[in-house]
């Protein structure tokens, strides 16, 4: 595809687009050819000479799959079939098996979409700074036509050993009788929380288990809060100990209390973390920027070491290599385990709060997360202003004062009873802010003061 332009398509973590017009067959042909000249896969290359490849329920999946296999087999490397599968399922397959991997998947993106996420083996992440500006700019030049024996396709079904590989991890077999509502928008999660949640003593409500691409409940995108509001009613309504939600691909978890309130991710990480130093006393856990600082309180009072990074996955990973973290959160949803190759896992995450509710000697979940659920936060609040570094500057010139800041990842302005952060959105003219305060009265004015400063162009 010479001289055509896929930095809208090709992004810093994925590949994603509208079907058939952005995202086709023969953009997907090019990327597995290109993988596998990038990450030299061939074993005449020194490589494994095998992919392994899932896909989510979204109905374009079926045809991409095929003309991905037929790109990747045409390369001379073998292609492991996994079928319908959620990410963290993929993740499980390459790490296990030792092969880079293809999830074709757009998350919660809405159904017109569809995209790739890829891994090296042992489900390492391929970023644009490890794979994807290669493969793109391979696909704009030249993709070289080798001369070889094809590869051959194997299909595996890895569901119930992805499932026993979970629960081991999280030291789950049984519970005291606990009931749960999950609610799986129509994404994977409903594939893959019945093999996993079959746990002696636990009793699951579903919702929107069927998969269906189109999403006819609700978008598969439990970060916006319209889209718990199902799951709130059910927990109240089955009076249930608590609720989950996963996004499409099923790679991210937001829960719900019993009281039907909205878990912040930040006080699933610090629960999460809370449990792993107990595993592995004295570690280090990696958390981005935006959580709230409850989190490196609850590391340095459980006798860990915080690390914090800048927000996405791709830095996680890196960071949580280099320091052998056991364990890393992001306040978007995404929990990452060193025992589960760095890669992230919401199932995972989700059967840490099912064990920290067992062990909580007859506490509800609202009363457990006390202690991890210190400070109100903003959320995240997007402007769309014509220019995205100035607004950052006019932020800066207003809210600074004396107080201390960095640029980890935009600019962060940290106060002795606030922190506010603006960063810049990698591929729209958005400027990102989250915010935290000691109390909702301080929040409420450094959100005002920071959304006044952002959004003065006119």
């Amino acid at each position: 595809m010479p001289n055509l332009d896929l930095s809208k398509i090709i992004k810093a973590y994925d590949i994603r687009g509208l079907v058939d017009t952005e995202f086709t067959e023969s953009l997907v042909s090019d990327v597995g050819k290109a993988m596998v000249e990038v990450l030299r896969i061939r074993k005449s290359d020194g490589g494994p000479g095998a992919v392994v490849m899932g896909r989510d329920m979204r109905p374009s999946g079926v045809k991409f799959a095929k003309a991905m296999t037929d790109a990747v087999i045409s390369a001379g490397v073998d292609v492991v079939d996994i079928g319908l599968a959620s990410t963290d399922q993929l993740y499980f397959a390459s790490g296990s098996l030792d092969l880079p991997g293809i999830m074709l998947t757009a998350s919660h993106n809405p159904a017109s979409y569809n995209g790739i996420k890829l891994c090296k083996a042992g489900a390492a992440p391929v970023g644009e700074s490890t794979g994807l500006a290669e493969i793109s700019k391979l696909i704009q030049t030249s993709i070289p036509q080798v001369v070889t024996q094809p590869g051959k396709l194997t299909h595996r079904d890895l569901l119930q050993d992805y499932a026993r590989y979970l629960r081991a991890l999280a030291g789950i077999s049984s519970v005291r009788p606990l009931k749960i509502v999950v609610d799986a928008g129509n994404g994977m999660a409903g594939h893959t929380a019945p093999a996993v949640l079959d746990i002696e003593g636990l009793e699951v409500i579903p919702m929107y288990f069927e998969l269906d691409g189109n999403f006819p409940n609700h978008d598969a995108n439990p970060i916006d809060p319209k889209n718990l509001i199902d799951l709130q009613k059910a927990v109240l309504t089955h009076n249930a100990d608590l609720g989950m939600a996963f996004d499409g691909d099923a790679d991210r978890c937001f829960l719900v209390d019993n009281l039907g309130k909205l878990v912040p991710p930040s006080a699933l990480t610090a629960l999460i973390a809370a449990s792993e130093l107990q595993k592995f006393p004295g570690s280090a856990i990696v958390h981005n920027l935006i959580c709230s600082k409850a989190v490196p309180e609850v590391i340095s009072e459980c006798g860990g070491t915080a690390i914090r990074t800048r927000v996405g996955h791709s830095f996680i990973k890196q960071v949580m290599a280099e320091t052998n973290a056991v364990f890393g959160g992001e306040h978007s949803g995404h929990f990452y385990f060193r025992e589960f190759w760095r890669a992230d896992s919401g199932m995972l995450a989700a059967l840490y709060a099912l064990v920290a509710l067992d062990n909580s000697a007859g506490k509800t979940f609202a009363q457990l997360l006390t202690n991890f659920d210190r400070y109100p936060q903003s959320g995240e609040i997007n402007s769309e202003v014509p220019n995205v570094q100035e607004a950052i500057l006019r932020v800066r010139a207003d809210m600074l004062a004396n107080h201390e800041f960095d640029e980890l990842d935009g600019l962060t302005i940290t106060a002795p009873t606030w922190w506010v952060n603006v960063r810049p959105s990698n591929t729209e003219p958005l400027v990102r802010l989250n915010a935290e305060a000691d109390d909702a009265a301080t929040l409420n004015e450094v959100v005002t003061q920071a959304l006044t400063a952002i959004r003065d162009f006119e």
